[in-house]
């Protein structure tokens, strides 16, 4: 019975010990589950929901990102000369964490002094200053500029300074090679390679660029692992309407103006009458790019977009052109100035002091610029037809030029016009105009009555899009062009081809017999407009007595114009304050010049310059009468010293400059293309050159090579047996000037051919038949 309760006890123990033992197993597979768990949860949470993170902060601590500059855009001129380009520069950085924190502030103090005493080149940069310096090395942990894009010296002055923790990278650098040429056109840049004005900024994302990376794998000791690199992408090159050398005959032609008139400012815009495309737009005064820290806001207007001013009497243009196109009159029509005056409601409208014009015709009447003809003139066509004439030469509206800043102009809706409104808008009052839209409405009386936009970029190819290095191809300016076909967007007919001419014939009258005489030129016909505006006196709000515009517009050649220039001088002081005075000759020195480079035949006869330092007997004019010596002559114009050796004869001047030229050494003598003197009638090409560069301009009649030595002087080249125009081509090529004697064909010069002479030295010819 004890056997049979013992072991009813044992089964009963035995019962209660297995589950026991399951609960422990399901226990501990619960909490090998639940571990299990976590480390999934939190693995996923690692590596799934803060992967991005965990990958950002090992790349930050492994890696290091460079970001690789793109070379930005190189802007040509339509010769493919290049006006801003891209150089590569040393630039030179600190890593203060390099040294040790006990030593870093004496590392910093006497690094900012010995580099401040290399860097510090140019007092006006604070950037470079020692104060400056020491701040940036001061307050950077593992990077700190110390100078950006210095000099080829400086690099390597700074290269030989035993100072620990500085680097150098490259860094690219625009450059502009030709300074100030058309540097409101281009702009600059900033330091970190923005464009901060003209096309620079008006294009900053195409010309820009887009910038790579290179990805640097470092070890914790800071040792390079590898790295992998994306190469940027460079910015568009982009080729400018703009023929250099033209740009620098305007730039200097209105040099020689604002020297002469102490002017405020002064714009020239040279186009091509068939395109619209702007071949020279000159800004006086103007800034240099390679040195834009020093520039101020107010030399990096462009007045040729932005300024707006009463053209005055230039404005007449568009009055008689709207008067002849409506057919209200005709060239030869009478009319009747009354004096000088018309009374009008509220005003009276007096002609120049001293006109008092009675009956006379109307081509006339442009010519002496009668305010009186130009109201009767608008009265007949109309206000509305006036407006719409307005209107589509371009005037109160954008012509759309590729420049930033351009300005409308003013011009009221007709709604709200005054009763005499149309009378002072005739007489180039009450409108508002820029040199752009100015020079658009005589280019499109010049080329048959088509107005078309103007334009200072050449569009780049439809098949393959923004240039390349592979579609890139000169455009050089060819004379004698016709309107493309089809015309471009913007572009109308504003005249008839019959209307036009007679405009033309007109402007040339005013050149020839009116207004315009100091715009004659020599071998070539011209025509234009002469305008001068009182300004507004800021101080009184009404028009000043001593503060004036002159301006002239004009075409050349007549018959089948070339060139439209518009010249705008802003308030001439000292002398004469008017268009004719100030602004033709300016009109007459650019036109004469480009029309020679460009190799324009001549239309009319080439007459022989006036010598105006010399009395008249003193030039022989009759090649049948005695002329005397022609050396003398040569050397009294020249006013030579006694000892000059190119007052002996013919041969022994030869001699002379031959035994010079014999012992020059080679490298005293250079090309044609440095900076000689401008003669009259003659040209130098672009800033530092005094022809255009090979295979970049229009063909030049054929002329023999000139040298030019240190002492920038020029090797006179031989004229015996030319005619005329082939002397005066020749000088004017050649960097001289020219006084023919006598006609026919050259028998005597003098210098000699090859004597050496200073650039603007007037050569002397003696002709007969």
């Amino acid at each position: 019975m004890q056997l049979n309760v013992r072991t009813n006890r044992n089964r009963s123990s035995a019962t209660r010990v297995i589950p026991l033992k399951r609960a422990r197993f399901w226990l501990i597979c619960l909490f090998f589950f639940l571990w299990a768990l976590a480390i999934g949860g939190r693995l996923f949470w690692l590596q799934i929901v803060r992967h991005k993170e965990f990958v950002e902060r090992a790349e930050k601590q492994q890696l290091r990102t460079f970001e690789v500059a793109p070379r930005r855009g190189i802007l040509y001129d339509r010769n493919l000369h290049e006006l801003a380009m891209t150089v590569q520069a040393d630039s030179f950085y600190a890593v203060p964490s390099e040294i040790d924190d006990k030593q870093r502030a004496a590392w910093v103090q006497s690094s900012a002094h010995a580099l401040a005493a290399v860097v510090h080149t140019d007092p006006d940069d604070a950037l470079t200053s020692e104060e400056q310096i020491e701040e940036r090395l001061s307050n950077g942990h593992s990077f700190a500029w110390v100078a950006r894009r210095v000099t080829p010296e400086v690099a390597a002055r700074v290269k030989a300074l035993p100072i620990k923790g500085i680097y150098s990278q490259k860094e690219f650098q625009r450059f502009y090679p030709d300074n100030e040429i058309a540097a409101q056109v281009l702009g600059y840049v900033g330091t970190d390679d923005n464009g901060l004005g003209g096309l620079e900024q008006k294009y900053e994302p195409q010309l820009h660029g887009a910038p790579g990376r290179m990805d640097t794998a470092m070890d914790a000791r800071r040792k390079v692992l590898g790295s992998s690199e994306h190469e940027p992408e460079p910015g568009q090159n982009m080729v400018l309407t703009v023929d250099e050398n033209i740009q620098f005959l305007a730039e200097r032609a209105l040099d020689h103006a604002m020297d002469k008139t102490h002017a405020e400012s002064g714009t020239v815009v040279v186009q091509d009458v068939h395109t619209g495309q702007i071949l020279a737009l000159a800004i006086r005064p103007t800034f240099n790019p390679n040195m834009a820290r020093k520039t101020t806001p107010g030399l990096l207007k462009n007045h040729a977009v932005s300024d707006v001013y009463e053209p005055g009497s230039v404005f007449k243009l568009v009055t008689y052109s709207a008067a002849l196109e409506q057919h209200v009159t005709t060239p030869d029509d009478m009319i009747d100035c009354q004096g000088g005056q018309i009374s009008l409601p509220g005003r009276i409208i007096h002609d120049d002091k001293g006109d008092h014009f009675g009956v006379i015709t109307v081509h006339e009447a442009l010519e002496h610029s009668s305010d009186v003809a130009a109201v009767k003139l608008a009265q007949k066509v109309g206000q509305e037809k006036f407006f719409e004439y307005i209107r589509s030469f371009g005037f109160g509206s954008r012509t759309g030029l590729e420049l930033p800043g351009e300005t409308r102009g003013l011009l009221q809706p007709l709604k709200r016009w005054g009763v005499t409104s149309y009378a002072s808008i005739a007489i180039g009052q009450e409108v508002g105009v820029t040199p752009v839209q100015l020079v658009s409405m005589v280019s499109t009386i010049a080329n048959g009555g088509t107005y078309l936009p103007p334009h200072v970029l050449m569009p780049a190819p439809a098949a393959t899009g923004p240039h390349t290095e592979a579609t890139l191809q000169p455009s050089p300016f060819k004379p004698g062009g016709e309107l493309p076909n089809p015309l471009p967007q913007g572009a109308h007919r504003v005249l008839s081809e019959m209307t036009a001419a007679e405009m033309r014939k007109m402007m040339e009258g005013v050149v020839l017999y009116g207004t315009g005489r100091p715009a004659q030129l020599n071998g070539y016909s011209s025509g234009g407009k002469t305008g001068t505006a009182q300004k507004i006196d800021p101080a009184t709000h009404t028009y000043s007595k001593s503060m004036h515009i002159a301006s002239f517009a004009g075409i050349a050649p007549v018959n089948n114009p070339v060139i439209s220039v518009a010249v705008v001088i802003d308030n001439p002081k000292g002398g004469s304050y008017y268009g004719t005075a100030v602004s033709a000759p300016v009109f007459a020195e650019v036109a004469q010049q480009v029309l020679e480079y460009l190799g324009v035949p001549h239309d009319i006869e080439v007459h022989a310059p006036r010598v105006k330092s010399q009395p008249e007997a003193n030039i022989a004019e009759d090649d049948a009468h005695a002329q005397g010596d022609v050396n003398a002559l040569y050397a009294a114009i020249n006013d030579l010293p006694s000892d000059d050796p190119l007052r002996a004869e013919p041969a022994q001047a030869s001699a002379t400059t031959q035994a010079v030229a014999q012992t020059a050494k080679p490298s005293e003598k250079q090309p044609l293309n440095t900076a000689t003197p401008m003669g009259a009638g003659g040209m130098q090409t672009a800033s530092d050159r005094a022809t255009p560069r090979p295979g970049s301009a229009p063909a030049q009649p054929a002329t023999k090579a000139v040298l030019v030595s240190d002492a920038r002087q020029l090797k006179v080249p031989s004229l015996l047996g030319l005619p005329v125009r082939k002397v005066i081509e020749q000088a004017a090529a050649a960097g001289l000037e020219v006084q023919i004697s006598g006609s026919g064909t050259v028998r005597e010069q003098a210098p000699a051919a090859g004597a050496m002479v200073a650039g603007g030295t007037l050569i002397v010819v003696r002709c007969s038949r």
